[in-house]
């Protein structure tokens, strides 16, 4: 009998605590649903100031602007962000493989790459555009380009672009990074550096470079930037949604004011979601 007794008291408190360890595994999981350890991956450049740059303070530029504010409407606090660094040629892959959740890497959207992941936005429209010194006035058009240096980075098609369809005569000049365009630029070596008007107006924007240089506002082509994620995310609606809300609420003018108003960037309206200009 007292053997009973001892038994089916054991039983009791052991199935309060099989009750309190179940109970104790669904508060854990509601806090994390709700914020507590989830983290969401954000694919980002690191080496385009303006647009997305790894600095010793942390990381700048407007797709990192667009991305924290979409992070926040998705559940995520900034310090809940993991940022990766996607370069171009390595960003369907990054998606595909799951490396990352979503990617805001002035990333245009085209038909080619709409075949292999999906887009979000379009969140802004870039073109591409000539960047010379601000007391250049030679270079009022694309035609006028021609017998002019101009460069772009090694493997970039935006120089190319230039000489087959607007300046013919224009002389290429690769440089391995836009920062030795720039230098270029500055020393008379080259006379006008040509890429995404958003890229240049970032550059132009860093303190050593302020006053320096101006955009051409040439216009030459229309790049509709993207958030991309993987084919067939449900994040593509909700990255929308929350889009049109930093649209709304000011934030998205506050972000292109910070990230390109030194450059005088003469942006474009805020994009409609799903509106590509061809």
């Amino acid at each position: 009998m007292k053997l009973r007794k001892v038994t089916a008291a054991s039983a009791v408190v052991l199935a309060l605590a099989v009750t309190a360890t179940a109970c104790g595994s669904d508060d854990k999981k509601d806090s994390d649903s709700s914020g507590g350890n989830k983290k969401i991956t954000v694919g980002i450049k690191f080496d385009q100031p303006g647009i997305g740059q790894k600095t010793p303070q942390g990381y700048a530029g407007f797709d990192v602007d667009v991305a924290t504010y979409v992070a926040g409407k998705l559940g995520y606090k900034p310090d809940q962000i993991q940022w990766k660094e996607t370069k171009s040629a390595d960003r369907e892959n990054a998606l595909s493989r799951g490396d990352v959740d979503f990617i805001a890497a002035s990333y245009s959207i085209t038909p080619e790459r709409q075949t292999k992941v999906d887009f979000a936005g379009p969140y802004l429209l870039a073109h591409q555009d000539v960047l010379i010194r601000s007391d250049d006035t030679a270079i009022k058009s694309p035609s006028d380009l021609n017998s002019k240096k101009l460069c772009s980075v090694t493997g970039s098609t935006s120089a190319q672009n230039v000489h087959d369809k607007l300046a013919p005569k224009a002389q290429l000049q690769q440089y391995p990074t836009y920062s030795a365009c720039l230098t270029g630029l500055q020393n008379k070596a080259i006379d006008a550096l040509t890429t995404d008007d958003s890229i240049l107006a970032g550059y132009a924007s860093q303190a050593a470079f302020k006053g320096k240089f101006k955009l051409g506002g040439f216009k030459m082509t229309n790049e509709n930037y993207g958030i991309g994620v993987k084919k067939g995310s449900d994040l593509k609606a909700k990255i929308n949604t929350a889009l049109e809300a930093m649209v709304s609420d000011g934030s998205w003018k506050k972000a292109v004011d910070k990230n390109f108003g030194p450059a005088n960037y003469k942006n474009e309206p805020a994009p409609k979601i799903g509106n590509i200009v061809s």
